[in-house]
């Protein structure tokens, strides 16, 4: 190692560990262990442009790793990223650009949110399938193509891959030959309560060779010339992805190194005088040496500028291509737009049309697929139940990467993360199983709805009226959780007008997004309206003044229809609120909330789950709703043993109007 290199590499690291410091809080063991490979990386093989972050066809680097966020920052900034020493001493304060853990949206640079250990290498392997899908794309309308030519770089640690979710994702990355997804693998033996060995004894590397991954080995960490040469030998690799065991030291140099201690906690001063004099770099806390990071950002500068150059150039020229298809992708590449104008106001369905709601909505994202070859998606060996296959289209495979139906199998972790992937891609990508199965996706949800990215998961059988099942997949508290998590849009459809409502709304935003489908049979409901949809709940029917109210959502709005004609035989002027999405019509304004729940009147809310998403709209005693696990049976026997029938809700509706 020259001493160039020796000093920008250690500028990185002393930058690391004083921005931990400085703040009190943070991991210094990896920004000491793996900045000899952070630098190989940038230096030698990343094609990017720090003063062009989002450019397109960049490649991608996810710190997967995320608690190694000094590492990633100081990296960036001694890349030429717009992050400032001022933004480096701000790490970890509120509203800084270098939070805790990397944020998507929030710092140059950061292609992914990270910190829950797993997550970024699974969001990685839906990276490198959109370069596959959108490549191929690409390529049926310009012969060898160069717009979409990137890789999919992963920095993780020990941690990740203890996750149960890598393996799942690092199974499927196999089976798809993803050959442009490379994952380094910072192998220090050291988590944060001890000894890897204590909770770690199999071959990791022989895991992912069962898994049809090319493997490599690098014995000394601090050797940027194995580490480089063994990046190079995996972009060799067109047919499979690569892992790279590289053998570290967590907090190499430090007086604890190679132990947990310095982990998660800041250097003592003495420790950090003591680095600077075995560094013989004589600089003050956040202070760095103006050569070094010239000499960094001139490396990547000078490897990357002409590619860059030439890359703008034959997009340039691309642009000017008059046919429709090359300007849709040119839109696309653009801003994200996926040129589809889907209007809720064309569809006509008869009043007699009764069908299994899911069915209804495979026809509706069907319709949307032979628009637009921006949606694709898979479920978790579910496809056949939730119905959710785009039928004209192939299966993508290692074979065919053009393909639009992704097959997950059951690993319903790694499906949502990967639909995060692909949606940071700006595609519209969608994964599917049953509503109680969701409990496995949460984590990747809620990143979703941290980064905004617009991810669609769709879940049906969404009630106890799935029946024989019984509890196991009589989803209770699941609205209750996807409805809690902030930026996250949930829609329960009550019939198909409504389904086409909400594929129209989720179209036309870049919220994530859960659709709940149920598998049951519903009728058109007498007044709904698709394009109501946009404002949450609405009004089924006439909007004439009442003296009560009753909210309902998905199949409960057909019972609560019922219920309504019974009271009105009865004399109760009762109005009936489709509550399609209770965060939609929150963000509609008072005037409106009102002019559909008026003020002092009764409200009653029917839903086949937890009462707990209600409490802004009445009081428990009028919530007809279920806090209990279901029962296996026969769906009619099990609503009737619950009490959602018409005859027991009429029953309790007459003692509350």
């Amino acid at each position: 190692m020259n001493d160039n290199v020796k000093n920008i590499i250690n500028t990185i690291k002393l930058l690391g560990v004083d921005m931990i410091s400085n703040a009190k809080s943070g991991h210094p063991g990896i920004v000491l262990g793996a900045a000899p490979i952070m630098y190989t990386l940038f230096a030698n093989h990343l094609n990017i442009n720090p003063q062009n972050p989002n450019w397109f066809n960049r490649d991608r680097f996810i710190l997967s790793a995320g608690h190694g966020s000094a590492l990633l920052y100081a990296t960036l900034y001694a890349a030429g990223y717009d992050i400032d020493l001022e933004d480096i001493a701000h790490f970890r304060s509120i509203n800084s650009k270098t939070p805790g853990h990397p944020e998507y949206g929030i710092t140059p640079g950061v292609d992914v949110t990270t910190g829950p250990l797993g997550q970024g290498l699974a969001t990685a392997v839906g990276i490198a399938m959109g370069e596959r899908y959108l490549a191929n794309l690409v390529s049926k309308e310009i012969k060898n193509q160069k717009l979409i030519d990137y890789y999919t770089y992963v920095l993780c640690g020990d941690g990740d891959l203890m996750e149960g979710i890598s393996y799942e994702a690092a199974s499927i990355a196999g089976l798809y030959g993803l050959g442009k997804l490379i994952v380094l693998y910072d192998s220090n033996d050291v988590t944060l309560d001890g000894k890897k060995s204590k909770s770690v004894k199999e071959d990791l590397l022989k895991r992912f060779d069962a898994c049809n991954w090319h493997v490599e080995y690098v014995k000394d960490g601090d050797d940027v010339l194995a580490i480089n040469k063994a990046i190079t030998r995996a972009k060799r690799v067109t047919n499979k992805p690569s892992i790279i065991e590289i053998k570290t030291i967590i907090g190499k140099g430090s007086f604890n190194q190679g132990t947990n201690i310095v982990h998660g906690s800041p250097l003592s001063k003495d420790d950090l005088d003591n680095l600077r004099r075995m560094m013989k770099i004589d600089t003050k806390r956040l202070e760095v040496i103006e050569e070094d990071i010239d000499n960094f950002r001139k490396i990547i500068n000078d490897r990357v500028s002409k590619k860059y150059k030439l890359w703008y150039e034959y997009y340039s020229e691309v642009k000017k291509t008059e046919l429709s298809e090359i300007q849709r992708l040119i839109t696309f590449f653009d801003n994200g737009d996926i040129s589809l104008n889907f209007r809720s106001d064309n569809f006509k369905i008869a009043d007699n049309y009764v069908e299994e709601l899911r069915e209804s909505n495979s026809k509706i994202m069907n319709i949307i697929a032979s628009r637009t070859p921006f949606i694709l998606g898979g479920s978790a060996d579910l496809g056949s139940s939730c119905k959710t296959n785009l039928v004209k289209e192939d299966d993508f495979s290692r074979n065919n990467y053009g393909g639009r139906n992704i097959y997950y199998g059951v690993r319903e972790h790694a499906m949502a993360a990967i639909t995060n992937g692909l949606s940071l891609l700006n595609l519209r990508a969608y994964c599917s199983t049953f509503l109680s199965f969701s409990n496995y996706q949460l984590p990747s949800i809620r990143l979703a709805a941290l980064m905004k990215v617009p991810a669609i998961y769709i879940f049906t059988h969404d009630s106890i009226a799935v029946g024989e099942d019984g509890p196991t997949h009589q989803p209770i508290e699941q609205l209750l959780m996807l409805r809690s998590i902030p930026n996250l849009v949930v829609y329960r459809p009550a019939d198909i007008n409504e389904v086409i409502g909400s594929w129209e709304n989720i179209l036309n935003n870049n919220d994530p997004v859960a659709l709940v489908i149920s598998k049951n049979e519903l009728p058109i409901i007498k007044g709904s309206d698709a394009t109501k949809v946009k404002f949450g709940g609405y009004v089924i029917g006439e909007e004439k003044p009442c003296d009560g109210v009753i909210i309902a959502t998905g199949s409960e709005v057909n019972l609560a229809a019922k219920v309504i004609d019974d009271l009105k035989v009865r004399g109760k002027n009762v109005r009936l609120v489709s509550m399609v999405s209770i965060e939609l019509f929150k963000k509609q304004n008072l005037e409106y909330q009102k002019s559909v729940i008026p003020d002092n009147v009764k409200v009653v809310v029917i839903e086949a789950g937890s009462h707990y998403s209600w409490g802004d709209f009445t009081t428990e005693d009028k919530m007809i709703c279920l806090d209990r696990f279901g029962l296996s049976g026969h769906k009619d026997q099990v609503l009737d043993y619950f009490g959602f029938t018409e005859a027991k809700i009429l029953e309790k509706c007459l003692k509350i109007f």
